[in-house]
């Protein structure tokens, strides 16, 4: 399906700021408003790039006072999650060299203590290593962890979602993705639209290589959906923040939509 997706944010700073962004679809164009102008002027500094996930970043700069920035794109989006309960488990030897980083622990995802990897075992059981084994941890997250606002904040990393018993969609994927690697298993975490969440807003999933490509998991959910439109993936959180600034900030709003291009739909 071809999506109509939007994000349009208000923030204030007290001082020019630089800010690195993560706003718009890996793939497609994007229109950009800056205070209901079209585009950015010169003073933003306005300037794209890809880094080292093949994610593309916006940098520009926001002057003093208050800035209402918004970005609309065309996206194309699965309908359907796939899934295959059969894909295997890869030996690392024998995993492609790209995925090889998202085994190692990162900031969030502490999968080399002893902890992480007796939890990842109790929760797989005797499911087959591979995708079965993914799934068996994206259900149980689902299940045995409540989705609840406030219980974590910026510095919450697996192990700590864990003992809380709660927290949101950034943290399920963060203990999913620390439970995966655990087990050998390269996994990522992805940032970006749900087509028809609700309530609607950013959000995050993990992803498992196994056999020969990514699968995605998402334990916020209970069933597998599509309609994703990826903005970002990286090693956890701190590989994928949708604003990132370098002086104070404050964020009054945030506002997420997608809505099925009725256009494309004709054709």
């Amino acid at each position: 399906m071809r999506l109509l997706t939007g994000c349009e944010l208000c923030i204030e700073t007290d001082v020019s700021s630089p800010v690195l962004a993560m706003l718009r679809p890996r793939a497609g164009g994007a229109r950009w408003q800056v205070n209901d102008r079209d585009g950015f002027d010169d003073t933003h500094a306005f300037s794209e790039h890809r880094d080292g996930f093949g994610n593309l970043c916006q940098r520009f700069t926001v002057p003093r006072g208050l800035t209402r920035l918004r970005v609309e794109s065309l996206a194309d989006a699965a309908p359907d999650l796939p899934v295959a309960p059969m894909a295997p488990a890869n030996d690392p030897a024998a995993l492609p060299a790209e995925t090889l980083q998202f085994l190692l622990p990162s900031r969030y995802c502490p999968s080399d203590r002893a902890a992480m990897w007796t939890r990842a075992q109790e929760v797989v059981g005797d499911a087959p290593a591979g995708y079965a084994q993914a799934e068996a941890i994206r259900a149980w997250i689902q299940t045995h962890l409540a989705y609840r606002y406030g219980t974590s904040d910026a510095s919450t990393d697996a192990q700590q979602t864990l003992e809380h018993g709660a927290g949101v969609c950034r943290d399920f994927a963060h203990v999913g993705i620390t439970l995966c690697r655990a087990l050998d298993i390269p996994a990522r975490m992805v940032v970006g639209w749900l087509h028809d969440l609700k309530p609607m807003d950013m959000h995050a999933w993990f992803e498992a290589y196994l056999g020969d490509r990514w699968y995605a998991f998402d334990a916020t959910q209970a069933q597998p959906r599509g309609g994703r439109v990826v903005i970002a993936h990286g090693r956890d959180a701190a590989d994928v923040a949708f604003l990132t600034t370098y002086r104070p900030l404050r964020t009054f709003s945030i506002r997420v939509w997608t809505q099925v291009d009725d256009a494309a739909l004709r054709d």
